[in-house]
């Protein structure tokens, strides 16, 4: 590799890591801080030695974090190496043994990748560092974006790998910023500068079994595409771009229709039947991404937009999801926990308020607030009062003001819109056998005081 090319392979990596630190808005030491996810391996040995020559340039504390995962009879050596070449780059050097959990479920590739990410962000801020770099370079964009392809992904999974991004599902935190600024060099730039600075690297086995598809396509497909179709890397790489592009001008697209269709934190079905159908899978893939829900199949997105749009104005539609339940109420739709059968079936609490605030029930999956109010109850006997916070059991009435009747939960619930489903989980507050509260109604006012002195007034809030 000549002089030129390794100034060119620096020049590039220096503006990619440039635009990436744009993004971090820190100030404080902190902002001084940068890390490098070092596995020891080729890939992420050239990324030390350009950050090192960076990190001096700039004045920046570097870091380097090590992911033992005990799957290789060789993670010790790599851990030992590694540590040894930052000792004698004088690189902070951070490592975590993690335990590889839910294989069976996920694959060992995939269990394996969110343990490593965990690791990483709880190193990031035990050190307080905001930015940390991955080695990912132009071919594992290749084989990402021909991987999605042949999954059948859409323009997002197309368009692979972002230059830099906020990952909190993986990194624990949505502050850390993650970087990858050799998307724009190929593995074989690397490769030049390893054996120009003779630097030293391990070689991790796994990385030849053709049991995983990225191995599939990087030993057997890649190198017969790179025969027929020389420098596809690049031109796969310029499609993700192009992807990306559509991806972002999809989501401004959602974020408008999602504010024209929301009401409070449901979607109003009316406004969402004027959309065409690519405008509301669109939508709804944009509104369960908001939500933190895992992105569903096509045919189960198609499944669930024909239930919704078709149902009758009345109808009580539940659709499960793996990570929660789509519903309809009178033409609104609902993104609803999954509960566990167990928690509507939960005893009565007792409890006594010594004048909090609020109060956290775990058991309800909520908290109760006492809230100071011209009207309600008075507080000095509510202070001396047994109170139970329980489930509906049936027949319980409430009388919300002195001018309307007495009526059942039921009819209550009616009246305020609140959702069947909503009711099974909505607690009581009583003191002994009288109703004081009923969420999602309101308080009864046979308690409310009228003298003088601090009332208080109950508000509850689920997690």
């Amino acid at each position: 590799m000549s002089n030129k090319d390794i100034a060119a392979t620096q020049s590039e990596f220096e503006r990619a890591l440039g635009e990436i630190r744009t993004r971090v808005s820190l100030s404080g030491p902190a902002a001084q801080k940068i890390a490098i996810a070092y596995s020891g391996g080729l890939d992420s040995a050239a990324l030390l030695h350009l950050l090192h020559a960076y990190a001096a340039q700039q004045g920046l504390e570097l870091f380097a974090f090590h992911v033992h995962h005990g799957l290789s009879a060789n993670a010790d050596q790599w851990l030992a190496h590694c540590q040894q070449q930052c000792t004698a780059l004088n690189v902070a050097f951070d490592a975590r043994r993690v335990q590889i959990d839910n294989q069976e479920k996920s694959g060992v590739e995939e269990a394996a990748r969110h343990s490593r990410y965990a690791a990483l962000g709880e190193m990031c801020r035990a050190h307080d560092v905001p930015l940390l770099l991955t080695a990912h370079h132009q071919d594992d964009q290749a084989e990402t974006v021909l991987l999605q392809l042949l999954r059948g992904s859409g323009v997002a999974g197309l368009s692979g790998m972002d230059s830099s991004n906020h990952a909190a599902d993986l990194l624990g935190d949505a502050s850390l910023l993650m970087g990858r600024p050799l998307l724009q060099l190929a593995r074989a730039d690397l490769e030049k500068i390893v054996i120009k600075n003779a630097i030293a690297y391990v070689e991790d086995e796994s990385n030849l079994d053709p049991r995983y598809a990225r191995n599939a396509l990087r030993h057997q497909v890649m190198p017969a595409l790179a025969q027929h179709f020389p420098g596809f890397q690049q031109r796969f790489a310029r499609t993700a771009q192009h992807a990306q592009s559509a991806q972002r001008l999809l989501i401004e697209l959602a974020e408008q229709d999602l504010t024209q269709c929301l009401d409070g934190e449901c979607l109003d079905i009316t406004k969402l039947k004027n959309f065409s159908s690519d405008r509301i899978y669109n939508m709804l893939r944009y509104w369960f991404c908001v939500r933190g829900v895992r992105m569903p199949s096509t045919s189960w997105l198609n499944e669930m937009r024909t239930q919704l749009l078709e149902a009758k104005h009345d109808a009580q539609l539940c659709v499960t999801h793996a990570d929660c339940h789509i519903r309809r109420h009178r033409d609104r739709v609902f993104i609803t926990p999954k509960l566990d059968p167990e928690t509507l079936e939960q005893p009565p609490v007792a409890f006594a308020w010594k004048g909090e605030a609020s109060v956290h029930f775990a058991e309800f999956s909520g908290t109760l607030f006492f809230e100071q109010t011209e009207q309600g109850i008075a507080a000095d006997w509510l202070r001396s009062q047994p109170l139970t916070l329980q489930l509906r059991s049936g027949g319980e009435r409430l009388k919300p003001a002195w001018n309307r009747p007495t009526k059942s939960l039921k009819y209550h619930y009616q009246a305020c819109d609140v959702p069947a489903w909503e009711r099974e989980r909505l607690p009581l507050v009583f003191a002994g056998k009288q109703l004081l509260f009923a969420a999602g109604i309101g308080m009864d006012c046979h308690q409310l005081s009228k003298e003088v002195g601090p009332h208080i007034q109950f508000r509850w809030q689920f997690d």
